[in-house]
């Protein structure tokens, strides 16, 4: 038979000494590399476990000479920090094992009924049992985490009835609704009603492989305040219920800049209409007027044509101002509508 060759600590609370070498005797035939400490009594318990805290096991006997029963289970367990722990009895009290169970034990075997398979498959079980538990309680820490300290509002609700199932901190500073208020709210509560969901983005390359949706709406905080929000949500399974996640960025700063940007352009776009035909036509009428009187008036003197003609070079190089600045005018409306 090939043996386990991981190594294991094992602690074994044991009084009588004929138990604990048979269960050392009945761990050796299927581990290789075992290290087994012997406590016989609960006293000596404590002190071990104060002392070495990284057992991979606890097999506890429940009539000790200094400690027994339920009371036992729970100072062991305390001890313990959640190590797995196998209680081990003379008596069948089905009533008792379930109730220890209950309280924490990995399981519940008979002495009597005791052999070496048995006591090793206890043991895989008990230890794989509580590292997927362990794994299990850092992923929801790790979770909640990231939703709890995360610095964007984030919540989650049921999709069918919309109801806030759980919010973080963040929506809390956002919308000024405490936490309990949330959860007696809905969606719809705090989403503008005259104003209609806009679907913006939709995509299916999450990492979870679950449609993730991008929509643009405007919420109400508590105080009555409009605020414009990007939202991101996927659906999620939470404690059983169908759900959405959902991230929220407020972007109302940027609307309002895109709105600020509009407007200039608006005036831009004045400035060079006014430009092209406001200014540039008494400009083009009083080029022609120019003209006629250097046509018409042959005997005008010297002094008056060269005024005449320094009128004329000024109005020429004013409309060719006129003209690069509406150019220009044009230039930067273009950047700005590509953009």
């Amino acid at each position: 038979m090939r043996k386990d060759n991981k190594h294991y600590d094992f602690l074994v609370v044991e009084d009588n000494l004929g138990d604990f070498v048979l269960i050392e005797e009945y761990l050796s035939e299927y581990i290789l590399d075992a290290e087994v400490v012997h406590a016989d009594s609960f006293a000596s318990a404590k002190q071990e476990l104060i002392t070495k805290k990284n057992f991979d096991l606890i097999f506890l006997d429940l009539s000790l000479p200094d400690h027994a029963g339920v009371d036992l289970i729970k100072d062991v367990l305390q001890l313990s920090e959640g190590v797995p722990i196998i209680a081990l009895t003379g008596f069948s009290d089905l009533e008792f094992s379930i109730r220890s169970l209950a309280l924490g034990i990995s399981d519940y075997l008979l002495k009597d009924e005791l052999n070496s398979a048995f006591l090793y498959k206890s043991l895989i079980y008990a230890i794989e049992r509580n590292r997927y538990i362990e794994e299990l309680q850092d992923s929801q820490r790790r979770y909640s985490e990231l939703f709890h300290l995360n610095p964007s509002p984030m919540w989650v609700f049921e999709q069918k009835t919309l109801q806030f199932l759980d919010v973080n901190d963040a929506t809390v500073k956002k919308y000024g609704f405490s936490k309990a208020e949330f959860l007696n709210m809905k969606l719809s509560d705090i989403i503008c009603k005259n104003i209609p969901r806009t679907n913006v983005d939709q995509t299916v390359d999450s990492p979870l492989k679950h449609e993730i949706y991008i929509n643009r709406e405007i919420h109400y905080t508590k105080s009555g305040q409009k605020i414009d929000v990007q939202i991101e949500s996927a659906p999620i399974d939470y404690n059983g219920v169908e759900a959405k996640i959902v991230v929220v960025n407020d972007i109302t700063d940027q609307i309002r800049h895109i709105a600020t940007i509009e407007e200039q352009n608006k005036t831009f776009r004045e400035i060079a209409w006014i430009q092209s035909h406001v200014v540039r036509a008494p400009l083009s009428r009083l080029m022609g007027l120019i003209n006629l009187l250097d046509l018409k008036d042959s005997e005008t003197s010297e002094e008056n044509l060269e005024l005449i003609n320094y009128i004329k070079n000024s109005a020429e190089e004013l409309d060719q101002i006129i003209r690069d600045i509406s150019k220009k005018s044009e230039s930067i409306l273009s950047d700005k509508s590509e953009n």
